[in-house]
């Protein structure tokens, strides 16, 4: 197809991209990755099965769309909401538990992220900066004169960082194969193991 024939309504716009990552979300969160089809993406969007492979060439590039998209909308929240150390026990509260109202997200994300730490996955350099970035904004924020003075003498910002990422992950990884265990309580105790006790309380 030309690009002269790729103009109207095959545009890439960032509506139109949108409406097929929504589409999407809902169709993997509803069938799950195996069973969701293009097609029924393209039907929930709204436009043809040709007109979703002009946006996106497959599922996997359509699922790491729908997991980056819900990873921004949870760093915008997050920043929100935990303005204070007094405030993280209750965020990850808060978002270990909408995370398990879309189990099968969770699993897609856990899957995903173990495929990409192969350098020739076409999702490894967006899991590799996500992480860095992860660190570096934990860190930053424990960077500020209140919050230092909290966490634990003998824990550096960079220390804790990459273990409040690997007991989120780790936490959520044993709660997909076991969705009876209580993950929220462990979260409220590491904080406490981070900051002390009087921020578990919160």
């Amino acid at each position: 197809m030309s690009q002269a024939k790729a103009r109207g309504p095959y545009a890439k716009t960032p509506a139109r991209r949108a409406e097929i990552v929504r589409a999407a979300r809902e169709s993997f969160a509803e069938n799950g990755y195996a069973k969701a089809s293009l097609r029924d993406i393209a039907e929930r969007a709204g436009i043809t099965h040709a007109g979703l492979l002009h946006h996106f060439r497959n599922k996997d590039e359509l699922l790491a769309e729908v997991l980056a998209e819900r990873d921004s909308e949870e760093w915008q929240h997050g920043a929100s909401q935990v303005d204070s150390a007094d405030r993280l026990a209750p965020y990850l509260g808060e978002l270990i538990r909408h995370h398990q109202k879309a189990p099968e997200l969770m699993r897609l994300w856990i899957e995903l992220a173990a495929a990409a730490s192969r350098p020739d996955h076409p999702a490894h350099g967006y899991f590799v900066e996500r992480y860095e970035r992860g660190r570096a904004q934990f860190t930053e924020g424990l960077q500020d004169g209140a919050a230092r003075g909290r966490l634990r003498e003998d824990l550096s910002p960079e220390s804790a960082a990459i273990l409040f990422h690997a007991v989120l992950n780790g936490l959520q990884l044993q709660w997909v194969l076991d969705q009876d265990l209580d993950i929220v309580g462990p979260v409220t105790d590491f904080v406490w193991l981070l900051f002390g006790h009087d921020q578990a309380d919160e």
